[in-house]
């Protein structure tokens, strides 16, 4: 199967982070939830990946292409949201819609304004006057509306209510349907990618922590709960980040089936979600 996206050792270097040696890929088909916490480097590869900052070393090839080599055939066929998006404040969604209507040649009008309905835009409000969820939907009727195979969004539920986001999702899946198109859904809401996500990338501090199948990552992590006389230097060890109180200890492993036979009579071993393995990778680093 052709790859739509693949990162090879990606890496680049601030004066205060470092992404370190990314790799993964997403097929045709899926949609992989791209998450961690503020600062770990999601939206930094975002911009490698789109080329709006340059890589020190590594390889990123869009549809089999490098994108660089290959940047303006690939961005013909790419939609791309970003939380911070770029338009000019002055101009109202319809004038703002006729300056980036011909940069595509697959633009498609009747979808636009099937999207536009849909979300309840107006088209003589300016930029400036529209809330941030509308400026996010806006942003989507733009991306959705040339006909793109690859998805890059950076937060796009945001900001909107539950219903509308609902309804995102809904479209988010429909638009993978036919097998040839696919998303890369960067968020901190992880409960958006709980019901839609096929794939799970997971960076922390610049790391790649995580790169399988969300079901995979589900079925294989677990949260144990249970008294503190359980916990000596051995069973630590067997935790990927550990809260403790006075009152017993909560904590991540990796093998859930390998603590249910360690003690598992002894404790209540749940099914994580993905914002626990997060914030128990988050535990681990600021303990050390």
């Amino acid at each position: 199967m052709n790859k739509i996206l693949e990162l090879k050792e990606v890496s680049k270097s601030f004066q205060d982070f470092r992404l370190k040696n990314i790799s993964f890929s997403l097929n045709p088909g899926y949609i992989m939830g791209f998450i961690g916490s503020n600062g770990a480097g999601k939206s930094t590869t975002i911009k490698l990946i789109m080329n709006l900052i340059k890589k020190d070393g590594g390889e990123i090839r869009i549809f089999g292409k490098d994108h660089i080599a290959a940047e303006q055939e690939i961005k013909q066929r790419i939609g791309f949201v970003y939380e911070a998006n770029h338009f000019y404040e002055e101009l109202t969604t319809e004038e703002m819609k006729k300056v980036i209507a011909p940069l595509y040649r697959n633009w498609d009008e009747r979808e636009f304004r099937r999207y536009m309905e849909m979300f309840e835009l107006p088209s003589n409000r300016k930029i400036k006057d529209l809330s941030r969820g509308m400026r996010m939907k806006f942003s989507l009727a733009i991306a959705l509306s040339h006909h793109a195979e690859l998805l890059i969004m950076d937060e796009p539920t945001s900001g909107l209510d539950p219903v509308v986001r609902s309804e995102l999702l809904d479209l988010f899946s429909a638009f993978i349907q036919d097998e040839n198109r696919a998303i890369l859904f960067s968020t901190h809401i992880t409960t958006d990618l709980d019901k839609i996500a096929d794939y799970i990338t997971f960076i922390n501090r610049g790391n790649l922590v995580l790169h399988a199948t969300k079901d995979d990552i589900l079925d294989h992590y677990g949260v144990v709960k249970g008294g503190l006389e359980l916990l000596d230097d051995d069973v630590k060890t067997m935790f990927v980040g550990l809260k403790q109180s006075r009152y017993g200890f909560e904590g991540l492993v990796e093998d859930r089936r390998e603590a249910e036979q360690l003690m598992g009579q002894h404790v209540v071993i749940e099914k994580p979600s993905l914002e626990d393995i997060m914030v128990f990778y988050a535990r681990r680093n600021q303990n050390g």
